[in-house]
């Protein structure tokens, strides 16, 4: 899937078609998560501060993330890439490999571009979106080759030719070779990755390590063995969060770790897991990063034995100078639970002391409210208007806290009870703007309302393909039955795009493949 978020962006918005389009977070610490190919003509990237892209690009719409939509399309471009092959290996939501051969559908170079050029006309029928396809005998190179497609393209590497096509581009290009591998390999006058096959393995070995200087010395050559793994277990569980300001007030901070243990917990959860190892991660004001982390007597989903383990591990921790980013993780992953009866018994009870704190709250507002009916039914007495009776205007005032502090992030999904459905272009100032158009209308105008504005409520997203997702469902509960196993083979085919984290494919007889958007 080419430049995926923005992409997905522009199809469901048709005011952002042919117009820079930056996904990201919006805060001050916040980076580019995808930026349009139009974007990308004033120099915005991926990962780029948002400050930075800001200036580069001051015209552009900024969109917050909308990580439900997007995932509900990659499960489509999932489904119809295990319709070709039991072997897919996902790397991102955009993004995957494909063993062809392990599919039986590509069994030469021929047969290997028709299944791309039918899977990318798949993708663009049930999606509405364009992914580039790389076509290669393993996984490097198909990784390779997709880059080469972007966007929307096909590119095969036929085999043989592996060796003069790598030769001349940048040691950046070979998988594992970031910054700082490629800035020690320039001062060692090593460039390119002819140069990296001249230079021989013992003097990347003595460069990089054996491990490193080995399998990067054996990818210069084309050689590249790694299979196409379709299941990965996983390893741990986490959830973090950066601040747009630091937190100095210690209060906070372990508000925070608490809200953030249960967000874990959730995930955790919703995987299927339990864990008996608790980390706490803590980026203070200085940009220095503690770990800190604690095993449990057996493996726990309860969300009130990681809150209590986290703030054990605050404990440890001197927020003094300020915190920007917090994180709790559960690691040692089990599928069942051992559970901790005296923390459950601390939840239990604090949980008990809490309701009879609100309940006592609410009948001291009760006895005290003025205009309050004697029966207690919360009537106010006339002429009272948002009094704090219990009942009805207590129940009144709670809505009007939760219409105050409802939130509108840029780009996301909005339904009014009279105009229908569009999305919020911007908010501020008690005041919400939306565009209101859906991915089959024409460019729709602009309308702005008070953020509490009670015909206006949060929405899930319009379907870019209407449709197509009963279909998709159809077809796999056709195929899961052997999409989870995995199957030796040796073809690959790679689904990523024309952006870290695109779909694209990448395949070939006799080998596999790789890549990133």
């Amino acid at each position: 899937m080419d430049a995926f978020y923005a992409s997905a962006e522009q199809a469901a918005k048709p005011s952002l078609r042919g117009k820079a389009v930056i996904v990201g977070g919006l805060g001050p610490r916040g980076v580019v998560a995808t930026a349009s190919y139009e974007a990308r003509r004033f120099g915005v990237h991926s990962a780029m501060p948002m400050g930075q892209a800001r200036r580069l690009a001051p015209n552009a719409a900024y969109l917050v993330p909308r990580f439900s939509f997007y995932r509900e399309i990659s499960e489509q471009v999932m489904r119809l890439l295990r319709e070709l092959s039991p072997l897919v290996e996902p790397l991102s939501l955009d993004e995957a490999f494909v063993d062809l051969e392990a599919g039986g559908v590509a069994a030469d170079e021929a047969s290997a571009r028709a299944v791309g050029e039918r899977l990318r006309a798949d993708i663009l029928r049930v999606t509405g979106l364009s992914g580039s396809v790389g076509l290669a005998a393993s996984k490097m190179l198909a990784k390779i080759a997709s880059e080469q497609a972007k966007p929307d393209g096909l590119v095969l590497i036929r085999p043989g030719t592996e060796r003069e096509l790598l030769g001349p581009m940048s040691v950046r290009t070979l998988p594992g070779v970031g910054p700082a591998t490629g800035d020690h390999l320039r001062r060692a006058g090593i460039t390119t990755v002819e140069e990296i096959a001249e230079a021989g393995e013992d003097e990347l070995v003595r460069l990089l390590g054996k491990a490193h200087g080995g399998a990067l010395y054996a990818m210069a050559l084309a050689r590249d063995e790694r299979p196409v793994v379709a299941e990965r277990d996983t390893k741990s569980v986490s959830v973090e969060d950066t601040y747009d300001v630091d937190i100095h007030d210690r209060v906070r901070v372990r508000m925070e770790v608490a809200r953030l243990a249960d967000r874990c917990v959730q995930r955790l959860r919703a995987a299927g897991h339990s864990g008996r190892t608790i980390v706490l991660k803590v980026r203070r004001f200085d940009f220095s990063t503690l770990t800190r982390s604690e095993t449990l007597r057996g493996p726990t989903d309860d969300p009130g034995v990681v809150r209590e383990a986290a703030a054990r591990l605050l404990e440890s921790v001197d927020t003094t100078g300020g915190v920007r980013l917090l994180g709790v993780g559960v690691s040692g992953l089990a599928d069942y639970t051992q559970e901790d009866l005296f923390a459950q018994a601390q939840a239990a009870a604090a949980e008990a002391d809490a309701q009879a704190a609100a309940e006592a709250d609410a009948a001291v507002q009760v006895h005290v409210a003025p205009g309050v009916a004697e029966d207690g039914a919360g009537v106010p007495s006339e002429g009272v208007v948002g009094g704090e009776g219990a009942g009805g205007d207590e129940a009144g005032g709670e809505e009007a806290v939760s219409s105050a502090e409802r939130r509108w992030h840029a780009g996301h999904d909005v339904r009014h009870a009279v105009f229908g459905a569009g999305w919020v272009q911007g908010s501020g100032l008690g005041r919400v703007t939306v565009r209101f158009e859906t991915p089959g209308s024409a460019p729709g105008r602009v309308r702005t309302f008070r953020t509490d504005d009670p015909e206006l409520e949060s929405s899930e997203p319009v379907p870019l393909v209407p449709g197509v997702e009963t279909e998709a469902e159809a077809v796999v509960e056709a195929v899961s039955p052997g999409v989870e196993r995995g199957v030796t083979g040796a073809a690959a085919v790679g689904v990523g795009g024309g952006e870290p984290g695109v779909p694209r494919v990448e395949a070939s007889g006799g080998g596999r493949e790789e890549e990133r958007g």
